[in-house]
């Protein structure tokens, strides 16, 4: 069979489970292409390159597994994030694209610093490591710690650290218990859970299958940035950032705590999809 009829063939059964066309497009192509080895410029440029019975069983594999509800990321066991390849399972976040904003906000602010200065930046909740090391890949000088309270969840990062040679210091802890040095980091970035326990989309889609203390938070979503917000002040160098991911409809709330917190500058930035999704604040000690 072709390449460009089993594609075909796959997003349509992808799309008649999702419900969208271009998810279901791009997920077709995603499996197609492990399954082959073969990337989608290949896939595009040769629809008629004839595969085997054995890739063709193993498509259609992948196929069921995904129609059963499981995540693409687990099935595979890697997500690409910032165009790195991170290994993903069930004791970890699965990137996403939304969180990409906070790493370009991060970047925007690392800028403002001298470069003469040795940047040391602080992940809050780390997971796969998919900030962390995308911060890393763009700022090879500078000092990233991770922090995730999972050994489950370090254990993947370490592994992503490692296998795309980027070295940054994994830290098992709730939040800044083990942080000891106070006033250090120029630039702290999170991306906590903050969906509402009671929230329904927790019942449909990839999140069943994702680690629910990496997703839920009490307060509406909102405890565990309220307790970021609070403790970062004793972490930032002066005029450092915080930058925090957060729920499109949180951005409200959010900004009116780092106000309240002392925060400056603060500013909300929407994702790839228009939506409220990054807020970010700078914080001057000395002032206070």
């Amino acid at each position: 069979m072709q390449i460009g009829t089993v594609y075909k063939e796959s997003w349509q059964k992808l799309n008649e489970f999702l419900q969208d066309r271009e998810v279901s497009s791009i997920e077709a192509y995603f499996i197609v292409s492990e399954v082959l080895k073969k990337n989608k410029t290949f896939l595009l440029t040769y629809p008629e390159y004839e595969i085997t019975d054995g890739e063709y069983a193993r498509i259609q594999e992948i196929l069921a597994e995904r129609i059963s509800g499981r995540p693409l990321a687990h099935i595979l066991g890697k997500r690409e994030f910032w165009s790195l390849n991170l290994k993903v399972n069930e004791h970890t976040l699965i990137p996403r694209p939304d969180t990409e904003t906070l790493v370009e906000q991060a970047l925007l602010c690392a800028q403002k610093f001298n470069p003469d200065i040795k940047l040391r930046i602080l992940d809050l909740g780390t997971g796969t490591g998919a900030v962390a090391l995308a911060l890393k890949s763009e700022l090879p000088d500078a000092v990233v710690d991770a922090v995730d309270y999972s050994e489950e969840a370090l254990k993947v990062a370490e592994y992503n650290s490692q296998n795309l040679n980027l070295p940054i210091n994994l830290i098992n802890s709730d939040w800044f218990a083990k942080i000891k040095a106070r006033h250090q980091y120029h630039i702290i970035v999170s991306n906590p859970p903050y969906i509402a326990e009671n929230d329904p989309h927790l019942n449909q889609g990839d999140v069943r299958f994702e680690p629910r203390t990496a997703l839920v938070a009490p307060m509406q979503g909102l405890y565990d940035i309220l307790n970021i917000i609070r403790h970062s002040c004793d972490y930032l160098a002066n005029n450092g950032y915080l930058l925090l991911e957060h729920g499109y409809q949180q951005a409200g709330d959010v900004k009116l705590l780092m106000n309240y917190g002392g925060f400056t500058q603060v500013e909300t930035v929407k994702d790839l999809g228009y939506n409220d999704r990054v807020t970010l604040g700078c914080f001057n000690y000395k002032d206070k």
